[in-house]
C-alpha cells in the first residue's frame, strides 16, 4: 500500500496503535510520555527517484522511536524487548509494505519530565510526492 507523503506519518502511527498499551504518536511531543511510541523522520527523511525510474514514487525513511519507563534495569530491559516485538508485529500485521533496520541498543534519554529507556528502528516506505 503506498501512502501520500503528507499523510504517511499518521498513517504508520495509526498502523502501531495500540490503546492501553502505549501512546502512539506521528510526531515526538514537547513532552515524552512513558510507554510511547513515536513516528519521526528519519535521516535521509526523503529519496527521490531521481527521474532514473519515473514510475515510483519517493523512498520515505521514518524512525519508530520507542520510551518506557527508566526504574529499573533489568525490568525496563524486559519491557523494551516486549515493545519492540510488539511495535514489530503491529507493522507486520498492517498493510503497509516497508523495510525495516535492526532496533538500537537501549538508551538513556534525560527530559524535563523524566528519564526514559528508549530504541528505535528505521523503515523506510514508498510514498507519492502528493
Amino acid at each position: 500500500m503506498t501512502v501520500a507523503l503528507t499523510t504517511l506519518r499518521t498513517t504508520v502511527a495509526t498502523a502501531l496503535a495500540n490503546a492501553g498499551v502505549w501512546s502512539t504518536f506521528s510526531y515526538v511531543p514537547p513532552v515524552v510520555i512513558a510507554n510511547s511510541v513515536m513516528v519521526a523522520p528519519s535521516d535521509p527523511y526523503l529519496e527521490p527517484s531521481n527521474n532514473t525510474q519515473n514510475a515510483l514514487g519517493p523512498k520515505a525513511n521514518l524512525k519508530i522511536i520507542m520510551a518506557v519507563p527508566y526504574l529499573d534495569n533489568q525490568g525496563n530491559l524486559a519491557n523494551m524487548e516486549s515493545t519492540i516485538v510488539a511495535v514489530f508485529t503491529k507493522l507486520t500485521n498492517s498493510a503497509l509494505v516497508f523495510d525495516i533496520t535492526s532496533a538500537s541498543g537501549p538508551s538513556v534519554l534525560d527530559t524535563p519530565g523524566g528519564q526514559f529507556m528508549t530504541s528505535d528502528f528505521t523503515i523506510s516506505l514508498l510514498t507519492t510526492w502528493s
